[in-house]
């Protein structure tokens, strides 16, 4: 049952394992378990509450959590760092910049030093980079596709920032505009289409949401 990243041997992971537990041994445990289960409870009634403040969004979560990689925990993440429509950004290239996933430009006498990003907000960048990473991942999707044919030229690490940025655009469009996500990738099966729709009506359940499914046709509109 040994991790494959573990740098040791079978027969060190078994002289570690191996001995006689004392008394002062089995309190310790029992009290990292005690304080493993107060942390899960805690987490618990935050996620309870979250769900509860986010309700008169639902909209918004629902339509968010389309979108490749998001799920509706990343979904409430972004709706209180940037609110429900994004309303203090005019543009998606203005939340862009705002978070720092927008190419920098430092110049002099007209020639560039440096195009890293700005630093931005701290918690929406390292939140979009997770999700571009898991977005990547998604088979059939356009976003892997784009980012293939990026990474070739660009190397991973920027080719993961680049689908970052388009995230970020595509959460301004989906929340500022009022829209709902068109994947416009390789078409996906029912099946697929069938456990993606279930699986996200089960973590809105679970949050306390109750979901009514609408057919695509009667949106306000699409992306």
């Amino acid at each position: 049952m040994g991790d494959k990243r573990l740098r040791a041997s079978d027969a060190e992971l078994k002289d570690a394992l191996s001995g006689i537990p004392q008394p002062i041994h089995r309190e310790l445990l029992s009290l990292y378990l005690a304080r493993l289960d107060l942390i899960e409870s805690h987490m618990e009634n935050l996620n309870r509450m979250i769900a509860e403040a986010m309700k008169a969004h639902q909209n918004a979560v629902v339509r968010l959590a389309e979108l490749p990689g998001l799920g509706t925990d990343s979904a409430h993440q972004i709706i209180a760092e940037i609110g429900p429509q994004a309303a203090a950004f005019p543009s998606a290239a203005q939340l862009a910049s705002w978070v720092g996933v927008c190419p920098g430009r430092q110049e002099s006498a007209g020639v560039s030093s440096s195009d890293r990003s700005a630093k931005g907000n701290r918690s929406m960048r390292r939140l979009l980079n997770q999700l571009a990473h898991a977005a990547v991942r998604k088979e059939d999707c356009q976003l892997q596709i784009v980012f293939r044919r990026l990474s070739a030229r660009m190397g991973y690490a920027k080719a993961v920032w680049a689908i970052a940025h388009r995230l970020c655009r595509l959460i301004w469009k989906v929340l500022h505009d009022g829209v709902s996500y068109v994947e416009y990738g390789p078409t996906p099966t029912p099946i697929a289409l069938k456990r993606r729709r279930q699986r996200l009506v089960t973590q809105l359940n679970k949050l306390g949401y109750q979901v009514q499914l609408i057919p695509a046709a009667s949106e306000a509109g699409s992306v």
